[in-house]
């Protein structure tokens, strides 16, 4: 058996339920891929996008379907998983960027807020992409409430990713709004690893906000 057959068929089993392998390991990946991104590590970005590959897969069951595992489509989940691909491809090049320009004893990163007119720009243009990706999954078929929440689990997810590219010190409370919609959801749709993630990332986003709050006040203290 190829290790990609042994991947796509493995299971765990919990009770009556039957859970893919590589959602644990996309989950776990995910988590790693947080506490990396916390200590401004560049290597949470690769590890973030293999774990965020595996995802998805399982979120795009009906591609993906096999044995007695969940075959709907989520577009929005599969969605989210992709965009954080290539978002983090990004976030990889800009901070490897500044990690050598700035040497390779320095964080990869300088967290601060986003100024005034940063803001002006991205409220309007989070508010038209979660709009237009609203449509684009109705469009899919997705209906009721969950589109809604689908559709803002993808757009959080967009900003909270390209915030932390950027070290805005704001994309941790994107992250905690995204993970209190996305515990219910993941566990309403039998996707309990992703579920539990989620419950055990909580508290270390919220870590994470401390610390870059932190680190942002104590580096415009030294610079003003």
């Amino acid at each position: 058996m190829s290790f990609i057959k042994w991947l796509f068929e493995s299971t765990l089993h919990f009770g009556s339920k039957s859970i893919p392998l590589r959602e644990i390991i996309g989950g776990t990946l995910g988590l790693t891929s947080a506490i990396l991104g916390m200590r401004r590590k560049v290597a949470a970005w690769p590890v973030g996008i293999i774990g965020d590959a595996l995802l998805f897969t399982v979120f795009l069951g009906a591609v993906f379907a096999y044995a007695d595992q969940p075959s709907a489509n989520f577009y929005g989940q599969a969605s989210r998983n992709l965009l954080l691909i290539i978002v983090s491809v990004y976030g990889w090049i800009r901070w490897a960027h500044h990690r050598r320009a700035n040497g390779s004893e320095q964080p990869a990163v300088n967290p601060r807020w986003t100024t005034t007119a940063e803001k002006k720009v991205l409220i309007p243009a989070i508010i038209l992409f979660f709009f237009a990706s609203m449509q684009i999954f109705k469009a899919l078929g997705e209906s009721g409430t969950w589109l809604l929440v689908d559709t803002w689990i993808f757009t959080g997810t967009a900003l909270a990713t390209y915030g932390m590219s950027r070290g805005y010190v704001e994309f941790w409370l994107v992250w905690i709004a995204v993970d209190l919609v996305g515990v219910p959801f993941a566990f309403k749709n039998g996707y309990y690893p992703t579920g539990t993630l989620y419950a055990i990332y909580l508290p270390f986003v919220i870590w994470g906000f401390i610390s870059w709050l932190k680190i942002s006040k104590q580096e415009k203290l030294a610079t003003a």
